[in-house]
Formats: C-alpha cells, structure tokens, sequence
C-alpha cells in the first residue's frame, strides 16, 4: 500500500508540474504572438525577405510592437508579409510609415522593423499597406565581395605582367627604366624644355617692357597709335580712303584695259592706221606732197610780191603792218 500511495503522489506531483509547465509555456507563447492583447493587421510588400519568419518581432522605434502574422508568395518577384501589430501603437504609425528587414545583431534572428515617415501623413488603420524598403542582405554582399575578390585577382595578375615585362625591359617603360641612356636624354631634353621656358618667359618679359614703353612714350609713331585716340581714327581714315582709292583705281585699269581692248580687237580708224601698212605709206606720200605744194606756193608768193603788176599791193601792205607796229 505504501509503494502504491508513493506512486500517487508521484503521479500527481508530476501532473501539477506538467500543467504549471504547459500554462506558463502557452502564456508566453500566447504573449510572443500577442494572443492575449488586442491587435490590428498591417501588410507590406518586399522582393527578398531576407530569412525572415512567421513569428519574428516587428519594431517600431526599436520597441517591439507585434510579430510577424504571416508570409506569402504572390508571384516570382513579390512576396506579401502580414504583422499583427498592438493596437495601442496604432496612434503612433503614419501611412507613410516604412518596413524594413533586419537581423537582431549580428548573428541573431531576422526581424521587421517600421521607421517613421518624414512627412505628415494621416495615421494608419486596419488592413492597410506600409512602403517596404529592401537592404542589402549577407548573401548579397558576399556575392559582391566574391565578384570584387576575382577582379582584384585578375587586376593583380595583370599589374604583374606589366611590372614583369617593365623588369625584362619591354615597352617603352621598360626602356626608360633600363636604358641608362635613354633616360639621360629624357633628363637633357627636360633641361632643353626648362631652358626654352626661361627664354620663353624672358621674351614675354621684354615685349611686356616694350609695350609699357610704347604707352608711356607717345612721342614715337607706334606711341602715338597706341594712346591717342584722335590718330587712331586719323589712321583708320586715311586707310579707308587708300581702300577706295584703290578700288577706284582698279575700276579705271578695268576701263583702260576695256578700251585697248576695243581697240585691238575693233576695225576703226586708229586700229586701221596702226595696223595698215599700205595706209601709212599713203599718209607719208599725201605729207610729203602737201610739203612739197607749200614750198611751191612760197615761191609763187615771193613772185607775187616782185613782180610789177602785184608789187604795190604788197608794199602797200608791208607799210600797213609797218604802221600798226609802231602803234
């Protein structure tokens, strides 16, 4: 009997604790699922939800308001995500509130965390659907850090050819630092270049003074040019007229030449005379003629005044003459 009462009261011991157990359990249970305070239902819509789970805490603020209700599929690109969030925070959530997914740490569990719009929007209420932002999540940066490490390999297998082919001499940076004398005509001719940039600077320095010179001097022509404004205009003048001047004078060559060429080319009396030799010898023969008719005339008119029937008339005349030269 005794080992029978001792069996009892283990059993019920055993069933005291089991339902202490299991309360407290479906309690805190019931308190990670917000099963025992009144809630309302919010959603948001992410392309990766980054390991998240039904049951993750969702934050707001860093406090934990709720947890995750719910994930579901809608297409290849789209999942929904549904969180039962307390009630008594719903005053405090805008709708142009965002939803973010996080770890917990750096090794803890994924969660939904809201962050508080920047604008004024009105407060958000039951059913309604929040922006979702979507970070870059581990596997991401992996990926990145992988495809960084393979370039950065394939940079340093290239970056060793080059420094390679420079040591063995090859291109022309090779040269430059094998070629003891190449690299000494490097140094002459950056020696030349810094000689000519001195000589450069010296010319500009003395067509500087030059010019310092011309202005304050204004007794020279280039003087006066140069700081009278009157001359200046004098100047422009007298180019303008010796630009009209020689227009004129190309149009009155064009003329000239116009009217030679008429000539050559036309059958008027100069072109005929020039050209005609039978003519000119005509005119000679007619001159020499007239010539010789006037001395032939002098004669008869030196006839004329000896003999005596014409003789009075021209003393008569010759006294005339006589008379009116001494008037």
């Amino acid at each position: 009997m005794k080992n029978t009462k001792s069996q009892k009261i283990r059993l019920g011991l055993f069933v005291i604790v089991g339902t202490m157990l299991f309360v407290t359990g479906v309690y805190f249970i019931g308190q990670r699922q917000n099963m025992f305070k009144k809630t309302f239902k919010i959603n948001a819509y992410f392309q990766n939800v980054n390991g998240l789970q039904k049951g993750n805490n969702v934050r707001y603020s860093g406090i934990n308001i709720g947890t995750v209700s719910g994930i579901e599929m809608i297409n290849d690109s789209t999942i929904k995500v549904s969180m039962n969030i307390e009630e008594k925070i719903i005053t405090h959530i805008k709708k142009d509130a965002i939803a973010t997914i996080g770890s917990d740490g750096l090794v803890g569990n994924m969660i939904l965390s809201i962050v508080p719009g920047k604008g004024s929007a009105p407060v958000i209420s039951n059913g309604d659907t929040i922006e979702s932002y979507s970070k870059i999540g581990a596997d991401d940066i992996l990926s990145t850090l992988s495809v960084s490490s393979e370039n950065a390999a394939i940079l340093m297998s290239d970056l060793l050819k080059i420094t390679t082919s420079m040591i063995e001499g090859k291109g022309t940076l090779g040269l430059l630092l094998n070629d003891t004398l190449m690299a000494k005509d490097m140094r002459q001719s950056v020696v030349n270049l810094k000689k000519i940039s001195r000589g450069v600077i010296t010319t500009i320095d003395e067509l500087n003074e030059m010019i310092t010179s011309l202005k304050k001097n204004q007794e020279t022509v280039l003087g006066v040019l140069l700081n009278d404004s009157i001359s200046g205009k004098k100047m422009k003048t007298i180019i303008g007229n010796l630009e009209t001047s020689s227009e004129e004078i190309e149009t009155i060559m064009a003329n000239i030449d116009a009217v030679i060429d008429d000539i050559n080319s036309s059958n008027g009396t100069f072109n005929y005379i020039v050209k005609d030799t039978a003519l000119v010898n005509s005119l000679k023969s007619t001159l020499h003629n007239i010539n010789e008719g006037t001395d032939k005339f002098n004669q008869n008119m030196e006839a004329l005044k000896h003999n005596f029937l014409t003789r009075r008339y021209f003393r008569k005349l010759e006294r005339k003459e006589r008379k009116e030269a001494k008037k």
